[in-house]
């Protein structure tokens, strides 16, 4: 039995990969009781996976291999060429596919490398062997050796000088994309309930037509489509199953107009109100009937991923990167003007010509533009892509340990790479959790930048002995109110105005019955009021839908009233501390598909 091992970095991500080789090796029959895939993550432990693999009994094993699992792999399939010496151990995938001669001569337990796309090569692997040992030749099958097999690099059994011979086949054509399987179906060996928990990847594009110098899609830049047809029969298996979250891995989405238009159109026009498509596109080439289209869509039905990675022009040059940015703002403008779409923008540390004060530049920008989530990213230097070969040139120094991550460059120090990290973890604290809409841009108005405010909470966790530890939602309330107080020394009546904001994002994402200490107030709702709402709300359902048949108790513990001396909704719209008392209802159950914040409503007081 041959067996594929698929090790992921979470548990709900999942092996796009090794789903379409198995799918490719069923249709073109090869039999379940002859392979066979696994798949575990990096926090499982080792023993485990090791023994797991053991007791399968393999043939033959490949890996699956990505820059975050190189070295968990690397130390099991050590081990397990010292309990299994006589079986043959293979690696694929994007982290290996590079100057494989060299990845043998570091992990010599290894048989081979499939270089490239694994498809049709592993495929072959699992034919030759299977197949029967006649003397030395393989005999009953299409595949006599390994020779015959192009777009792999593998060692032959070591020479009479006891040194093994490397040897590279011609590389593999790429295959069209219509000639790939598709994974998710029981005809192709896969039970779509294992994957209920977890993210759905997809393609209907290899290659990028962009030359991005950080990645490594810009080696492949002819791109190649999956046909229509055969993607609106995928698109409806998925509607059908009512997957949470599709999540397509073309690298440009949007590089073709008449692709982009003919899948959204199908995911518009046959909405099951469940699903979630992400996309990463270009926001620079997205076209006036694309941005207008996507206004249709129901709030949450897709989320765009958009890499801006700086703001500085002669960086976008060093990096083969043309877009304008100012074409850009304006287009993520328009798609958050009708609040339907998550859009996720992607910022990079440690490029060329970008020192601190450019990327706070970058960042301020981004910030500006008003994303849903920003992300920090710090530049890997993958083996193979352009910037690989340039890091000389732009003195690129970087870890030896995968993810290759950048540790200093001549345009920022380690100590700027360390300050950046913190303001990344803030980042995903205070922004990214989507859970302070309220309280931050109040809070940021203190500061001279965006920036300013992410760094120097992110110094004051340091300080105070926080960073690194983690903390629960409601202490990330509490040391952000300890911040302001101790940095900003607000005058009495901000303090009061930045309570009663936090006291609303708490209560936007938290039903709680007994408010944290921390905050201060107690509800001027009196109960008898409290009472006579909900009681009218049992038989009217004013605000409450879909709360059929839960007595007025039962709503009031489901949902939460709570008053205010300061007008939030109208701060929130306009920007503006309205001094006028007004009452809010958090419905829990109704939440915001793009925040998850509850439903709210504003209340009239009673007379």
């Amino acid at each position: 039995m041959i067996l594929l091992v698929g090790i992921n970095a979470k548990y709900i991500h999942s092996n796009l990969g090794i789903y379409c080789i198995q799918a490719y090796a069923r249709k073109h029959g090869i039999d379940d009781s002859d392979f066979q895939i696994k798949e575990y993550t990096i926090n499982q432990e080792i023993d485990f996976i090791l023994g797991d693999i053991f007791l399968e009994k393999p043939e033959m094993i490949g890996f699956s291999c990505y820059i975050w699992n190189i070295d968990i792999v690397a130390g099991i399939s050590k081990e397990i060429h010292k309990i299994m010496p006589d079986v043959p151990i293979w690696l694929g995938g994007p982290e290996v596919s590079y100057d494989c001669n060299m990845q043998l001569k570091k992990y010599p337990w290894i048989k081979g490398i499939i270089s490239g796309e694994g498809e049709v090569s592993f495929y072959e692997l699992i034919n030759h062997y299977l197949a029967e040992t006649v003397g030395n030749i393989k005999v009953g099958l299409n595949i006599p050796g390994l020779s015959d097999i192009k777009g792999i690099v593998y060692r032959e059994d070591a020479v009479a000088s006891g040194v093994d011979n490397i040897v590279t086949n011609p590389p593999r054509e790429n295959m069209s994309m219509d000639d790939i399987p598709f994974p998710y179906t029981k005809d192709a060996g896969f039970d779509i309930d294992t994957l209920k928990n977890r993210i759905i990847y997809y393609e209907t594009s290899r290659g990028c037509p962009y030359g991005c110098s950080y990645c490594l899609s810009s080696v492949d830049k002819k791109v190649r489509f999956r046909s229509m047809a055969l993607v609106e029969n995928e698109l409806q298996f998925f509607l059908d199953m009512k997957v949470p979250q599709v999540k397509f891995v073309d690298r440009t989405f949007n590089c073709n107009h008449e692709h982009t238009m003919a899948i959204w159109k199908y995911i518009y026009e046959h909405d099951n109100g469940v699903t979630n498509f992400h996309f990463e596109l270009s926001a620079d080439l997205l076209t006036d009937e694309e941005i207008e289209y996507v206004k249709n869509f129901r709030p949450g039905l897709v989320q765009f991923e958009i890499g801006v990675q700086t703001a500085n022009s002669e960086t976008l040059k060093a990096i083969h990167r043309n877009p304008d940015l100012t074409v850009l703002k304006q287009k993520v403008a328009k798609i958050r003007k009708q609040r339907n779409i998550h859009q996720h923008l992607d910022l990079i540390v440690g490029l060329p010509y970008e020192d601190y004060d450019s990327f706070k530049n970058s960042y301020n920008v981004v910030y500006e533009m008003k994303p849903d989530q920003l992300q920090l990213g710090f530049l890997k230097v993958l083996k193979g892509s352009p910037i690989y070969y340039d890091r000389e040139k732009f003195a690129i120094v970087y870890q030896d340990r995968a993810p290759y991550e950048v540790l200093f460059t001549d345009w920022v120090s380690y100590m700027d790479v360390l300050k950046l990290k913190r303001v990344e973890d803030m980042t995903e604290r205070y922004y990214n959790s989507m859970q302070f809409e309220a309280s931050l841009p109040y809070i940021i108005s203190f500061f001279d930048t965006p920036f300013d405010f992410f760094m120097q909470i992110g110094n004051f966790y340091k300080k105070m002995g926080y960073e690194g530890i983690h903390q629960s939602r409601l202490q990330n309330y509490e040391i952000l109110l300890e911040f302001v107080l101790d940095i900003c020394k607000p005058d009495k009546r901000k303090e009061k105005v930045l309570r009663q904001l936090i006291i609303y994002d708490i209560y936007a994402r938290e039903n709680l019955k007994n408010r944290p200490i921390f905050v201060g107030y107690e509800s001027e709702i009196p109960k008898d009021e409290v009472r006579t709402f909900y009681k009218k709300e049992e038989s009217e359902h004013k605000y409450l839908k879909g709360y059929d048949g839960n007595d007025w108790k039962q709503l009031h513990r489901m949902t939460h009233l709570e008053q205010f001396d300061i007008d939030i909704q109208d701060y929130l719209k306009t920007g503006i501390i309205n001094d006028k008392k007004s009452r809010l209802l958090f419905d829990y159950k109704n939440r915001n598909p793009l925040d998850h914040q509850a439903s709210i409503y504003k209340i009239a007081f009673s007379h």
